[in-house]
């Protein structure tokens, strides 16, 4: 099993996963604006989606989409203290968690580090996105983990993408919740393992 990432990305997601679950795998550094992994090969011919993460399954069929990419490791792994059982309403409250983070979260993130878009722009997009945060920010108020009590799929994706806020300069100091929660996630054994994989901590 082969994880194509790019330090720090959306990838650090089922990377935080993979290690939570003790799955064997290979990572495999990818130049995004190159396309070419890291010895060299064109990442188009592996992902046609051309972003990270990719997952290579042994067997070479490729799964592409960070939400589903973790779902996919969490239950082949039978992983069950990282999700809720399938077709409860728990599981769908995941389901849920997981879009909120892809479509509030990430995307809107994802304009700010465009140096094409006018600072106009930018504003506007900051403001939406910190609603956002303040949203998650009070669901965390009375509760460790987007879940509950323990930590599941839906908390190494936020705290990936939540992690954006420092290189891009967004303040979530008046965040309490939500700073607690990063430091909280950023001190479990397998995200750390991770993030000094990636280069992003010593």
């Amino acid at each position: 099993m082969k994880l194509y990432y790019s330090p720090g990305a959306c990838s650090l997601s089922p990377h935080i996963i993979l290690r939570e679950t003790n799955t064997p795998f290979e990572l495999v550094k990818v130049d995004l604006k190159e396309k070419k992994t890291e010895d060299g090969r064109d990442f188009r011919q592996i992902s046609r989606v051309g972003y990270v993460p990719t997952l290579e399954l042994d067997d070479g069929t490729v799964l592409t989409e960070g939400p589903v990419i973790v779902q996919y490791l969490a239950e082949k792994a039978n992983a069950t203290h990282l999700m809720p059982q399938r077709g409860t309403i728990e599981w769908y409250r995941m389901l849920s968690w997981l879009n909120f983070i892809t479509s509030e979260l990430h995307k809107g993130f994802g304009p700010l580090f465009k140096p094409t878009m006018p600072e106009e722009g930018k504003a506007f997009v900051r403001e939406q996105l910190l609603s956002r945060i303040a949203h998650l920010d009070q669901h965390l108020a009375d509760k460790p983990y987007i879940m509950g009590e323990n930590f599941t799929l839906p908390d190494a994706y936020a705290f990936t993408v939540l992690s954006w806020a420092r290189p891009l300069k967004i303040d979530l100091s008046g965040f309490k919740n939500i700073t607690a929660y990063l430091e909280r996630v950023g001190q479990r054994p397998a995200v750390k393992e991770a993030m000094k994989a990636e280069g992003l901590i010593k």
